[in-house]
């Protein structure tokens, strides 16, 4: 018997904005610091509406949206806020447990 194994893509399976803001949260809560982590979580929201407007919305093209936005990315802070901004996402901070 053989085992099949298969591609998840995430920005395939985030279909309004709650799930996304969601899976945004969900990421930095489980991230334990890994930027890396939280940028890939980012990427897949900007894939699932499309990189095209968060593009344009803050002047990076989409191969460094790319770069920046995976797993092995670490974007700025301001690159962050503007992709969450482009993609119609707030971030909040809240008192830690």
């Amino acid at each position: 018997m053989t085992t099949k194994l298969y591609d998840y893509d995430m920005a395939k399976h985030l279909r309004t904005s709650e799930e996304m803001a969601a899976y945004l949260e969900a990421a930095i809560e489980e991230s334990d610091g890994d930027a890396g982590f939280i940028a890939k979580a980012l990427g897949d929201i900007a894939r699932a509406k499309g990189m095209a407007e968060p593009s344009r919305e803050t002047g990076l093209g989409r191969e460094s949206l790319y770069k920046a936005l995976s797993s092995e990315g670490n974007p700025q802070l301001s690159t962050v806020l503007k992709v969450a901004k482009a993609l119609g996402l707030q971030l909040h901070v809240k008192p830690a447990a």
